[in-house]
């Protein structure tokens, strides 16, 4: 049998999401009506041998419990989540809870970063693992990234008939390759050999630490990089191997990339789930009973909306349950979250802008809110999502998306361009390029 390990992070990532992961975890942000990490879930289902998944990550319990049940019930196998007791890295967690990723004694497992989208092609991958068997202790799912993107994520150089990797760089500081590491693995059981001798290595230089300097260094003696202290010493070894892949990848890093993955997995439904997207079409009357509304696609509707036949959704929409949508609103290249109402014909537009409508938001008539795009360059080939910080040099709010946290009141007839909200505010005035506090 296979099994599954999600790296799912805690609370202390994800600072780049705030305000949308302020009250809900990130991993559970829905993105084309689901959370992002259900979409892994999926994509594990559909590996045949794969009989168990493990989530590992040190949100509490109870923001998981939920989630977790959820799953069980909706699929056919088991899931489950391990915390970990404090921050481990992202190898640590896995060395930590080895028993349990054992148990059962499964021919290899995958592991998956929670913050990255993809069209995972696991089966691929496990296959072009199984080539290796008799040595490969890890395969990569790479892909290519552009030359200067390329220096912000893992960079590997790897044969390319027998897939092997000679040299590995996590974020190098000078240009080494355009491919890069997705985030998507397949490993050998065998791997936590190799991980109990980093973790007594560092176990040793804890103990030296602490009688030489009177302390540690703040971490975890069992804190484990996985990409740093495990694929960097591995390349070269002919223990490390890559599989690159076409398909649409994507970090999840901000709420500009919330929007871009959002695009591609309503894309994906056309061939995974069709029977998520609405008809699309022109509804020319109340009583046309084939469509919602008018329909531009791609649209996800949940079941529990509220959508008034006049408006027009799409494409790249989705609405979270039990959303209130009046007459002749345009909502385009959006999310909108639970329980917000949007107002008569009020926009929410792409013309130039992203916007995302945070839980129980309520938008007057007549406003209008608007984000500014942060799409890959379509004219260069394989780039990739571009994630600013929030403020330029100058010290200026970067244009972005605009993000409307849970709860936020704006009245008729305002406008709102490239702005964060936070959450419980009631705006009084339009607003351009700020953050509200």
């Amino acid at each position: 049998m296979l099994k599954a390990v999600i790296l799912v992070g805690g609370p202390q990532k994800g600072t780049r999401f705030r305000p949308l992961s302020l009250d809900t975890p990130k991993p559970l942000f829905p993105v084309a009506g689901r959370p992002i990490i259900q979409h892994h879930v999926e994509a594990c289902l559909r590996v045949a041998e794969l009989k168990e998944i493990l989530l590992i990550g040190y949100y509490p319990q109870i923001q998981m419990e939920k989630f977790i049940s959820e799953m069980q019930n909706l699929y056919n196998i088991n899931i489950r989540y391990l915390q970990e007791f404090t921050p481990l890295g992202t190898a640590g967690g896995m060395y930590h809870f080895r028993d349990q990723i054992r148990s059962g004694n499964p021919r290899a497992y995958f592991v998956l970063n929670g913050d990255v989208c993809a069209d995972f092609p696991l089966q691929s991958l496990y296959a072009f693992h199984m080539r290796h068997v008799g040595t490969a202790l890890v395969t990569i799912m790479s892909t290519e990234a552009t030359r200067q993107q390329s220096l912000y994520y893992g960079c590997l150089v790897f044969d390319r008939n027998s897939g092997a990797v000679s040299h590995y760089v996590e974020k190098p500081s000078s240009y080494v390759s355009t491919y890069i590491n997705c985030g998507v693995y397949v490993c050998s059981t065998d791997i936590f050999a190799h991980l109990a001798e980093i973790f007594y290595s560092k176990a040793q230089e804890y103990i030296y630490s602490s009688v030489s300097n009177g302390g540690s260094n703040g971490k975890d003696q069992g804190h484990i990089q996985w990409e740093q202290e495990v694929l960097t010493p591995l390349a070269g070894t002919n223990k490390l191997y890559a599989m690159p892949v076409p398909n649409w990848w994507s970090q999840l890093k901000t709420a500009g990339s919330a929007i871009y993955a959002n695009r591609h997995y309503l894309e994906l439904y056309k061939n995974t789930h069709p029977e998520r997207l609405a008809n699309a079409g022109i509804k020319r009357s109340e009583n046309d009973s084939n469509l919602i509304c008018t329909i531009h696609p791609d649209v996800y509707i949940h079941p529990s909306a509220t959508i008034h036949y006049s408006a027009t959704l799409g494409p790249n929409v989705s609405i979270g349950p039990g959303v209130t949508i009046g007459p002749g609103v345009r909502i385009r290249e959006s999310i909108i979250l639970e329980n917000a109402v949007i107002k008569d014909h009020t926009l929410v537009l792409h013309s130039i802008e992203l916007p995302i409508v945070g839980r129980g938001s309520n938008i007057g008539q007549w406003s209008r809110v608007e984000g500014t795009p942060s799409d890959p360059d379509p004219n260069k080939p394989f780039a990739k999502m571009e994630n600013p910080p929030l403020f330029n040099k100058e010290g200026k709010l970067n244009p972005s998306i605009t993000i409307l946290g849970c709860f936020v009141q704006v009245p008729s007839e305002k406008i709102l361009l490239n702005s964060i909200v936070l959450p419980h505010k009631e705006l009084t005035r339009n607003f351009k390029n700020e953050i509200i506090l």
